[in-house]
């Protein structure tokens, strides 16, 4: 008998609240806002962004059937971290606040991610 595979949670540079921007994909260019965090497959969902068209079987009786539009996850390397004050895309790094906690910062602005 197969052991079970362990769950691997990769590091990401995004995190739920998050403003992207996508960089790779049918959506280049487009700004979202992340809705949730996926680590374990390195994936996140964006508001707005990789919408796909689903058809929904009736599940009742007399119940008509739909179709249903919603986001889909895209991968977090096709995602930058967007500065909506600048308007501007960068990378990201880390730096020390005075008080000595580590925190998220964009290169090209500066602007500090974590409060």
């Amino acid at each position: 008998m197969a052991k079970p595979e362990p769950k691997v949670f990769h590091k990401m540079h995004v995190k739920t609240g998050d403003t992207v921007q996508v960089i790779a994909g049918k959506d280049k260019g487009k700004v979202g806002e992340v809705i949730k965090a996926l680590p374990q497959l390195s994936k996140v969902l964006v508001k707005g962004v990789n919408i796909k068209t689903k058809h929904v079987k009736p599940q009742q009786e007399g119940e008509s059937g739909k179709i249903v539009t919603q986001e889909f996850p895209i991968h977090s390397s096709n995602v930058m971290l967007y500065s909506s004050k600048q308007n501007i895309a960068s990378r990201v790094c880390y730096t020390f606040t005075a008080e000595g906690k580590k925190v998220r910062m964009l290169q090209k602005t500066g602007e500090i991610l974590d409060k």
